[in-house]
């Protein structure tokens, strides 16, 4: 085992103005910043015990509102640094860019490559605790964020490192409890946390986490032998697979190890989640380029060897390949570079020939097994009825690619109201559910940047349906043709024409099964609009309280009770629908960007996402109505901001 001591945390630099802009460090003081605490002490557990060095993690929700996160690791250094004199402890919670994950000695792989959790959680915390368990030693520390003349400091150690008796344990406990004078809202929730600890567990096949929730008394214990196979088998319970169980390869080659597992099923689109040493890469990357190469290298020949390519077959392409695959991509490496601060795409050049190494040797071995043969055999099937879809969607693809095809179609001609500006950054478009809403809408818009492209129907369920039936349908293609990007291989973000694409239906369940259709459709072809932030719900009023001196309007029932209570004599309006709506009061409540409110559509959890997606709008009817019923209410406010900022969901 190497050596795992003070002198191999390096220090990058101080931990300075944490507090006074942490969304610099943590994206965001809503909902997500709080629980990107919890993640950085989480991920620093994960990667002591995922390099060998323990085996379980337990998380605890506890009853005052703090969380716990116990490894059972080396345990952080507890000797002083050889440059800044202070306890390694007190290092990796002080200073930003700090810890052992900079050199290559002490983790092979990591998923904390930055080294500022644990200082920004310390920073944004009211307190955080430390026990450190170690050559047969128990120490503590305590550092707290204290206010004094006015002045808020931040992390400031107040019970140095110290030796507090002996212990038979190893490993690090780590306690927080996160700074309301930072966040709103500082309640962790106990689904969001399952989700992102099922997700690791199923990343890093027999470790044992263990999640405790101390104000409910839930508890879960989580521990997947099998891997991402059990995470594909996992993502595919509420579709069809073509065979069982999933395809599973692993291999290291130069330092890398790749893992895959995938899975067929009955639907029309692709699910690929990749992940760097445990972090989602949503926006794909090298990785998934190399895996993708492999795939339909390794089908072509598996194709022709076997005879199941007639002359009169259209030929295949990636994209044919990939129709109805569910497929996760783990990789492990050193040296990680993702593309931007997000984490969310990998750069690294040497990650494509690897993994497409590894990915064509396995797969080859799959499919030149007997054995295996007929399931090659059904994939191949499956690719060709996608190929012939394809060919026979070209034309109506080609409609979509091109502005004047779309224009001279009549298809944008007396629908989208355009704006008169030709700023993509400042534009927005308005897709309105009804033409009644749409003439409101168009009357009360600025006309400088804002365009209204009214829906005079449902869209189709892109879920249910293949390509060439999605792009039949005529809303649809009018609303591709108004952004501008195209869909699919085609998709272009630099094409596109409006910074924010805002999806405006009433506040009754009919609006929230359009917004889930679109949605839908945006998350399967469009998917770079979600990722890159140009995708939002507006958020209409649902009352109107007022009496002779005030009117109030309320975007919740809550809401409606509190103006009640302030208002005298008053009377209550009941919006059923934007078409109810006068042009000024819906540009006053809905539109005029520094009064509205909108939920920001973001993708922090793309599993989820698509599991979610198909129960919603999938072929099982009932468990969809069941959980729109219970669960949605897209005008919950209740970490909006009213003052023109969106929210993020």
């Amino acid at each position: 085992m190497a050596s795992y001591d003070s002198k191999d945390l390096i220090v990058l630099e101080g931990l300075d103005a944490v507090r006074m802009r942490p969304g610099m460090y943590i994206g965001t003081t809503g909902i997500k910043g709080l629980h990107h605490l919890l993640w950085e002490i989480i991920d620093n557990a994960i990667d002591e015990v995922a390099n060998g060095y323990g085996n379980k993690v337990e998380v605890t929700l506890c009853k005052d509102g703090s969380a716990s996160v116990m490894d059972n690791g080396r345990g952080i250094p507890v000797s002083p640094h050889p440059k800044l004199k202070v306890s390694g402890v007190e290092v990796v919670f002080t200073q930003l860019h700090a810890g052992g994950k900079f050199g290559d000695n002490n983790y092979k792989y990591s998923g904390g490559l930055h080294g500022v959790g644990a200082s920004v959680t310390n920073a944004l915390s009211r307190y955080l605790e430390v026990n450190v368990f170690k050559d047969g030693k128990k120490y503590y520390a305590r550092f707290e964020s204290i206010e004094k003349n006015g002045k808020i400091h931040s992390g400031v150690p107040v019970e140095k490192l110290r030796e507090v008796g002996n212990t038979t344990l190893k490993g690090t406990y780590v306690k927080f409890l996160p700074d309301d004078r930072v966040f709103k809202d500082t309640r962790f929730d106990y689904d969001t946390v399952l989700e992102r600890l099922k997700e690791t567990a199923f990343l890093n096949k027999g470790i044992h986490i263990e999640l405790v929730d101390e104000r409910t008394n839930k508890r879960e214990t989580l521990c997947y032998e099998g891997g991402i196979r059990d995470y594909v088998t996992n993502l595919t319970m509420d579709k069809k697979p073509l065979f069982v169980p999933p395809i599973y390869i692993e291999n290291e080659i130069e330092d890398t190890f790749v893992s895959l597992s995938l899975q067929y099923v009955d639907t029309y689109t692709e699910s690929i989640f990749s992940y760097v040493n445990n972090i989602p890469t949503p926006e794909g990357g090298t990785h998934e380029v190399g895996f993708k190469m492999a795939l339909t290298k390794v089908l072509n020949d598996f194709a022709k060897k076997h005879n199941l390519i007639k002359d009169k077959d259209v030929a295949f392409i990636g994209d044919d390949f990939r129709e109805g695959l569910v497929a996760v991509l783990s990789i492990k490496m050193k040296n990680v570079q993702f593309e931007g601060q997000t984490k969310t795409k990998l750069g690294n050049v040497e990650a494509r020939a690897r993994v497409e190494s590894v990915c064509s040797q396995g797969l080859t071995e799959f499919f030149n097994s007997k054995k295996n043969e007929n399931i090659g055999n059904i994939i191949i099937e499956k690719a060709k009825g996608a190929a012939r879809v394809r060919a026979a969607a070209k034309r109506a693809k080609d409609l979509t690619r091109a502005k004047n095809s779309i224009v001279e179609g009549g298809m944008l001609i007396g629908k989208l109201a355009s704006c008169t500006s030709r700023n993509p950054e400042i534009n927005e478009v308005f897709i309105v559910e009804g033409d009644s809403a749409g003439g409101t809408a168009k009357q009360g818009r600025d006309r400088y940047f804002q365009a209204i492209l009214p829906l005079r129907g449902k869209p189709l369920n892109s879920e249910k349906k293949r390509i060439d039936q999605v792009l039949a349908n005529e809303e649809i293609r009018t609303i591709i043709g108004a952004i501008g990007t195209g869909i699919g291989e085609d998709f272009k973000l630099e094409n596109l024409k409006y910074n924010k694409i805002i999806i405006l239906s009433d506040a009754d369940q009919d609006g929230m099964h359009i917004r889930c259709i679109l949605l839908t459709f945006f998350f399967r072809y469009m998917r770079p609009l979600i990722t890159n932030g140009n995708i939002y719900v507006g958020m209409p009023p649902l009352y109107k309280v007022s009496n002779k001196d005030k009117e109030v309007y309320c975007y919740t029932d809550e809401e409606l009770e509190n103006a009640k209570k302030t208002l005298k004599n008053y009377t209550v309006q009941r919006y059923k629908g934007l078409g109810e709506m006068s042009a000024e009061q819906l540009w006053t409540t809905t539109m005029d960007p520094s009064k509205r409110s909108m939920i920001r559509v973001t993708l922090e959890d793309a599993v989820m996402a698509d599991k979610e997606i198909t129960m919603w709008m999938g072929d099982e009817v009932g468990p969809r109505k069941d959980y729109i019923n219970k669960y949605a209410n897209f005008n919950k406010l209740d970490n909006f901001n009213k003052d023109g900022e969106d929210d993020e969901r």
